[in-house]
Parts: C-alpha cells; structure tokens; sequence
C-alpha cells in the first residue's frame, strides 16, 4: 500500500507522521520534500520513519500547491496496490488508515473520510465554509443520486486502477474534491468512514472557501452524468405521493 503525502510550505515535519504509520503501509511518496528537505528520493531512510526495511520513503518535489492540492505527479508514482491520500499538517491521523483498507478490502473502490457521521468530527471548520459545503452537497446530491455527507476532506482510500480512469489535469483544488467528483462520474462504489480532523497547522496556501467552491462546483457540473438533468428537474406532487406510500 502506499502513502501519497502532500507536504505543503508551513506544514509540520513528515516525520511525526512516518513513526506513526500502521504496519500496512509500505511506500511513502512526500511530494514536495526533495532530497535536501531531508527526505532522499531514492527510498533511503528518513527521520521518524519506523523499520526502513518494511517501508520506503520517497521525496518529489517541488510542486506548486497554488494551484491546487491534489498532486498528480504523486499518485501517478506510487507503485502499491492500494493508495491512501492524506495530508501532512496534522490535522489527519495515520492511525486511521487500516479502517479505510478495510473498505477497499470488503469491495470498495473508493473509501473517504467524513468528518460529518457519527464518530467523526472537526476541530476547525469556520460558518462561511460549512455553508458553502451544504450547499456543494445537495448539489451534488441531486447530480449524482448519492447521499454522501463530506464532499471535499482529503483523507481518502482507492484503488491504484482508479488514478488509469482520471483525466490527470492541472492540479485540481482541494485534496478530495475532484478524486471524489471523478469516483461520483465513473460510478465506483463509494464508502464513508468517520474521521477525526484535528487543528493540524496550514501553511499559506490554506484553502479560500469561495474561490475553491466556485471550482469544485465548476467540477460537479462537468462531470455530471447525462440524466443528471432529470434528478434537477422539480418532481410532481404524485411522484411524491407515490414515494410516501412505497417508502424505501
């Protein structure tokens, strides 16, 4: 399995997160530490890390989180099966992981966290940006015929034949918000896990909610599928009836 990290300027040193690494991780990609960083680019061992016999770290960097947080050149590197994407400011816990795998395990194509169902949580998610969230979900929820509950948190689980099916453009974002908009177009089965976001430490290019929805919703309504215009399209008072007395 392994690990895409995006490391951005500000954030904290990898290498809390690399003594923390559940024993299923076998590859570590930290995109934006070269190898002056401290962190080699060809598998040496790196500070914090646990055994380095069991687990490789790999340095790729620089890259320009300005335009956007997913890190394409990352995914597109790992060599693991499976591949994990989170961030590395602290606000997202290693010690989670095994409950995604377990998804991808039992099925699953793509497993996200969600800070938003029970046993989940967030520290620090400011009124303007859970409004504007709320907003992207019902959006999505009407394009797509899901009910997930966290559109855009970028702790997230999928398989490495996911990364052949995305049109790797610019990068895109937020960590989360075009992976799980492609997972809603290509139909892949979708599992939420909770999760736990702490304060973590946001470097400078901390995401701003109106201009990263105004994207992700932009996102949404490419990548509609084509009778997305019949879920937008008002229902009639006897399809409404027809749904309370044949309830789901």
């Amino acid at each position: 399995m392994t690990l895409v990290v995006p490391v951005r300027p500000g954030d904290r040193d990898p290498g809390w997160l690399l003594a923390q690494l559940p024993a299923d991780v076998h590859e570590v990609i930290l995109v934006g530490y070269a190898a002056d960083d401290g962190y080699a680019a060809d598998g040496q061992r790196a500070t914090g890390e646990r055994d380095s016999a069991s687990v490789t770290v790999r340095g790729l960097g620089p890259w320009n989180c300005e335009a956007g947080d997913i890190p394409h050149a990352g995914l597109s590197a790992a060599t693991g099966d499976l591949i994990v994407l989170m961030g590395a400011d602290g606000s997202m816990s290693p010690q989670e992981i095994p409950h995604y795998l377990h998804y991808l395990d039992s099925g699953y194509d793509f497993v996200k966290g969600s800070r938003f169902i029970a046993g989940g949580g967030t520290a620090d998610y400011p009124l303007l940006r859970r409004a504007g969230h709320g907003a992207l979900l019902r959006v999505a929820r009407r394009l797509y015929g899901q009910r997930l509950t966290d559109l855009w948190y970028g702790f997230c689980a999928f398989r490495r034949g996911f990364v052949d099916l995305l049109d790797l453009r610019e990068d895109g974002v937020e960590l989360g918000g075009e992976l799980v908009t492609h997972a809603l177009h290509y139909g892949l089965r979708i599992a939420e896990v909770p999760s736990l976001e702490g304060p973590g430490h946001h470097g400078p290019s901390h995401p701003r909610t109106v201009r990263d929805g105004a994207r992700i919703l932009g996102g949404l309504l490419d990548e509609r599928p084509h009778n997305a215009l019949l879920r937008l399209a008002p229902r009639t008072r006897r399809e409404k009836r027809a749904e309370g007395a044949h309830p789901a």
